[in-house]
């Protein structure tokens, strides 16, 4: 029997135009070939948008999608609009409106593209970012103060709760269990002396409920460092929302480039059991490109793969588009980001590959 899932998909501004059509391409191949069918919800919410009307997306917009069954994203932000702006207009509302608080983002050297380490192999750079998604650093209390004058200053609150801290601890255990066993915590707690040290308490607490799980912590700095020497050591690797955030883009130009990265943002489940999501590439609307067909549709193809697994709770089906992406991979088919040895290929072509080897895939049982 086939099954129906109902889709919002955000293109956005920018690449997420070009790379969005590629992942809806690679949603309806992997539905043929696994017995889905989608009803796509196609929205106009981006920057041009609120050139238009004042507003990233309407009023009533988290309304509108929260039946849906994922939420799929493109990219956001552009120059003529300020990137806080954009982004506390659209992502950010979307991502506490729904709760979506574990941002989970796969790092991985996929066979067929070079690292920038040198001699490093897949195994050697394989790891799952995990990014608190709701609070923490990104936080909107604040303000400027006595504006104007020699007193001017900005003041910004970070905001680290025990439910939102030890929920996404308690994911990044559950999920090393899983995995490889092991846990790193990013933290700072030797500069920033209150909201640091709270985190890593709650983490050896967290710890003591997985006594099989190995832990390790590292200040962000020596953290990032690490990265580039040692990327071999990490596993499961969790952090607060700012450190998450530029551990994984630091993570995803380890892996061959920022257009490579998937993520899920996720929260509350559904009484199926499958998690609410919000899918989409970690790279922004990169201007530069924009327009030209240049684009790497791999981050939005691994977030389609993502998808299956959280939110239609098929692993198994996700597998199998990663071995699709994989198999492009391999071929040297790929966009200029990747340094391929030949003629780079279009967002398109690469689109048409991912499709082409997923028709090639086994069915789930």
């Amino acid at each position: 029997m086939t099954r129906q899932h109902r889709i919002a998909v955000i293109a956005g501004d920018g690449i997420g135009q070009e790379v969005m059509p590629e992942g809806i391409r690679v949603l309806e191949a992997a539905g043929r070939r696994f017995g889905i069918s989608f009803s796509w919800d196609k929205l106009d919410w981006s920057c041009d948008l609120f050139r238009r009307t004042g507003r990233m997306m309407p009023e009533d917009g988290l309304e509108r999608i929260r039946e849906h069954d994922a939420i799929f994203l493109g990219a956001v932000g552009y120059p003529d609009v300020p990137d806080h702006v954009s982004l506390w207009g659209l992502l950010i509302p979307i991502r506490r409106g729904f709760d979506q608080y574990a941002n989970v983002r796969p790092v991985r050297l996929m066979p067929g593209v070079k690292s920038p380490l040198a001699n490093r192999k897949p195994s050697d750079i394989d790891m799952l970012i995990i990014r608190e998604n709701t609070e923490g650093e990104y936080s909107s209390t604040g303000g400027v103060l006595d504006e104007g004058t020699d007193d001017e200053r900005a003041v910004q609150e970070s905001v680290f709760t025990r439910k939102g801290v030890d929920r996404i601890l308690r994911y990044a255990f559950e999920v090393a269990e899983k995995r490889r066993g092991s846990v790193t915590s990013a933290t700072k707690s030797n500069g920033i002396a209150v909201t640091m040290p709270y985190w890593d308490k709650r983490f050896a607490a967290m710890a003591e409920h997985f006594p099989k799980v190995k832990t390790a912590q590292y200040h962000i700095d020596i953290l990032t460092a690490q990265f580039v020497r040692n990327p071999q050591l990490f596993d499961v690797v969790v952090g607060s929302n700012l450190f998450g955030d530029i551990l994984s883009d630091e993570g995803a130009v380890l892996a061959g480039s920022i257009g490579m990265l998937p993520s899920a943002s996720i929260g509350a489940k559904r009484p199926s059991g499958a998690w609410t999501g919000l899918y989409e590439p970690v790279h922004g609307s990169a201007p530069d490109i924009a327009g030209q067909n240049k684009a790497n549709p791999l981050g939005a193809i691994g977030s389609v793969a993502a998808m299956f697994e959280y939110s239609f709770g098929l692993a198994e089906d996700a597998r199998r588009i990663y071995g699709a992406i994989e198999e492009v991979l391999n071929s040297g088919r790929v966009t200029a980001d990747l340094k391929p040895a030949g003629k780079p290929a279009q967002t398109n072509e690469v689109g048409d590959a991912v499709c082409t080897a997923l028709s090639a895939r086994a069915v789930s049982a």
